[in-house]
């Protein structure tokens, strides 16, 4: 027998308890011989362990089974010369049988392993922000109000996932399985790398903080370097990519609004997203007015009387409105 080669009679029974010392000896060395040989012995005992229960619900008599094959076998055929005597094997014809069982399901179950879809797995944040973990290792934040789909494996040569929301990705590196995100009608494809992934009725929007990432739309394609950003309009055809100039959207991953000469405008985008509130700058002349400030965390209101205080402007509140002016 050679070293990267294992006799299936004989794991049967490695598995029974009816090996040798020898025996036993070849085939605990052979398992630890190499990863695949380890694999290989797993799925046969998995194998093994659904024949048994299989064999365990049968009702055929194994021994009246028996009896009736060798008298088949020995009984002289009409123009046969001689009679072949048959001698009874090592193992009893229970043994023969599971032996049979094990490779007839060991063939269903490599079918269908091979041939299954991996289940899908949905995350829903809900109203928190939630981290996951992927099969690869990556490591999902998940911004409120967002949904997250993959495979509970990612089997072929891509790492597929969809995203409806919001979403902060670090991606584990590997470059022969691209990590593929499908975000609408927009396609963000990279190999190892972290970035930020937002979409919503109007647009997506994606970030980048370190690696290379490709955003496509409609064959469109464009090529993101750290600090750089791509945003691909519901009715445009392609990404336009720009620079990064703030580190507002990772708000929900570290709780801080970082304001350095931030427009006003930009500020009261993302505060209404991350309260959920509806702040109006009511006078057009108040957009583009720069803000240097740190928001730690805290209530929306404390939040609009820096605000008001720090750019001299006045703050109403009507129903559900903020309205600055």
């Amino acid at each position: 027998m050679k070293k990267n080669q294992m006799s299936d009679d004989l794991l049967v029974k490695y598995l029974l308890g009816e090996t040798t010392a020898e025996e036993q000896t070849l085939v605990t060395d052979w398992i630890e011989a190499s990863p695949a040989n380890k694999k290989h012995f797993e799925h046969f005992e998995l194998i093994w362990s659904k024949s048994k229960q299989l064999a365990a619900q049968s009702t055929v008599d194994e021994n009246a089974a028996w009896a009736r094959f060798k008298q088949r076998v020995e009984t002289p055929a009409q123009h046969a010369p001689k009679t072949i005597k048959l001698s009874r094997p090592s193992f009893s014809w229970a043994r023969a049988a599971s032996i049979l069982l094990v490779i007839a399901i060991g063939g269903l179950l490599t079918y269908f392993i091979m041939n299954r879809e991996p289940a899908m797995i949905t995350r829903q944040s809900g109203n928190n922000v939630l981290i996951d973990t992927l099969p690869d290792g990556s490591v999902i934040t998940l911004n409120k109000q967002s949904t997250l789909s993959y495979p509970e494996e990612f089997d072929g040569d891509t790492r597929s996932i969809a995203l409806n929301g919001e979403a902060f990705f670090n991606v584990t590196p590997d470059k022969k399985k691209p990590f593929i995100i499908s975000v609408n009608d927009v396609t963000v494809k990279v190999v190892g790398t972290s970035f930020n992934v937002k979409n919503t009725a109007e647009k997506t929007e994606v970030i980048v903080e370190t690696g290379i990432v490709e955003v496509t739309k409609k064959d469109n394609e464009v090529s993101l370097s750290p600090n750089e950003k791509a945003t691909v309009l519901k009715g445009a055809d392609a990404p336009i990519k720009e620079e990064n100039e703030d580190v507002l959207y990772n708000y929900y991953r570290t709780k801080e609004f970082i304001c350095n000469a931030t427009p006003l405008w930009r500020l009261v985008d993302v505060l209404n997203d991350a309260y959920g509130v509806n702040i109006i700058i009511a006078n057009p002349r108040l957009k583009n007015i720069e803000l240097t400030t740190t928001f730690r965390n805290e209530p929306i209101e404390k939040i609009l009387v820096v605000v008001s205080e720090t750019l001299n402007i006045h703050v109403e509140r009507k129903g559900v409105d903020y309205i600055l002016k």
